[in-house]
């Protein structure tokens, strides 16, 4: 059971974390275009962002200054452990700070971090207690189907941006 709910907790942020940066994009003139797989509308990152902002979430206790920095803390380790991923194994970059205050290699700032902070509180007060109650109520084969289609995607997403080193490949709606 546990492993089922994980699994919905990063598809489900990482569909939310497509909309914020559909929004954000949206508001600051950005790329709107930014995808992180081919066909599904998910930024891994911010599900496995959200994932360890809920998991070091109970060593904040009811200490909302505590789950801001914790919160801003992990987020920010994994946005830095992904970035670095892309680059090092797909040879493609999905976002660069360089130039940002704060900025480690272009691939974490001080701005982000300081969002990812203040995101992490509505996360874990708000947002995840409605998720989790939903996600306790799907379905096992709905659960394999989308599993299915999540790991496929995954799976010609990185080859795709392994083979052509660049993101646009996952562009097809644009072509």
């Amino acid at each position: 059971m546990i492993p089922v709910v994980w699994f919905w907790y990063f598809v489900i942020y990482s569909f939310f974390g497509f909309l914020l940066e559909a929004a954000f994009a949206r508001a600051s003139g950005g790329r709107p275009d930014r995808k992180c797989l081919l066909l599904l509308p998910l930024c891994p990152v911010y599900g496995l962002g959200a994932g360890a902002i809920l998991l070091l979430a109970p060593l904040a206790g009811n200490h909302p200054a505590r789950l801001f920095l914790l919160g801003g803390a992990a987020a920010t380790a994994v946005e830095y452990a992904v970035g670095w991923w892309y680059e090092t194994f797909l040879g493609v970059s999905f976002w660069d700070y360089t130039g940002l205050p704060g900025s480690l290699q272009g691939r974490v700032c001080l701005p982000f971090s300081l969002a990812w902070a203040a995101l992490s509180l509505p996360l874990v007060h708000f947002v995840h207690p409605a998720v989790r109650a939903w996600v306790s109520a799907v379905p096992v084969p709905v659960t394999l189907s989308m599993a299915a289609l999540v790991l496929s995607d995954l799976a010609v997403s990185a080859v795709l941006l392994k083979v052509t080193g660049d993101r646009a490949s996952l562009q097809w709606y644009r072509k």
